[in-house]
């Protein structure tokens, strides 16, 4: 059975007792690293978990584009399935797992919609065909024929020639709020190292080693 190998020469080094005390800068920290040294082309991917209505749990791959201490900005189409599902719930879950150095983050909290000033920003900020892109998916709906989806694609791009992209109504980002946040590195013979911590109502954090 394959062991999971630990960073050699760790810089992260959180197998401190106690805890680092800000999770925030833990993770900023962490996400840095990966950036810089990871053979990923996303290394800002996270799985987002979702519950629908009739409660059923779903996930899927999408990218982180902003984090502060106010949580994590993705975007996506507003009539998909994950944003239905955060329509209804208003919960949510993201996971990074960053196995080429053995470390993995899950977040949890509330998800609201960003501002449209916020939406509007990144979508001018995306490449043109992008945009155009954003426009012509009917995201998580039934397509029929992949050349509808072009020949619409083609179209938007015409509409818009010689004139910037709008932001499509329908399409925007979703913040989700730092309620807990969750550290875990391997190390050998599965005596991981695993942090929580969750904010109190006073909006402090609590952290607590947990068993890997």
């Amino acid at each position: 059975m394959t062991e999971y190998t630990p960073i050699p020469d760790n810089p992260l080094d959180i197998s401190l007792d106690p805890a680092p005390s800000d999770p925030i800068a833990l993770f900023r920290a962490w996400y840095d690293f990966v950036k810089d040294r990871s053979s990923l082309p996303n290394p800002n991917a996270m799985s987002l978990a979702t519950v629908g209505e009739d409660g059923r749990p779903s996930s899927r791959m999408v990218l982180m584009k902003h984090f502060d201490e106010n949580g994590v900005i993705f975007y996506t189409n507003y009539n998909s399935r994950k944003a239905r599902d955060l329509e209804h719930s208003h919960r949510a879950a993201l996971l990074f797992h960053w196995d080429e150095f053995g470390l993995q983050v899950r977040i949890e909290g509330t998800a609201e919609k960003v501002s449209s000033e916020v939406s509007d920003a990144y979508f001018a900020s995306r490449e043109r065909e992008s945009q155009a892109g954003a426009w012509v998916s009917r995201q998580s709906e039934p397509c029929e024929h992949f050349s509808k989806l072009v020949i619409a694609y083609v179209k938007i791009l015409e509409k818009y020639e010689g004139q910037d992209i709008p932001r499509p109504p329908f399409w925007g980002g979703y913040r989700v709020s730092l309620e807990s946040m969750e550290f875990w590195v391997s190390q050998e013979h599965r005596i991981h190292h695993r942090f929580l911590y969750t904010k109190d109502l006073d909006g402090n954090w609590r952290s607590q080693r947990l068993y890997p």
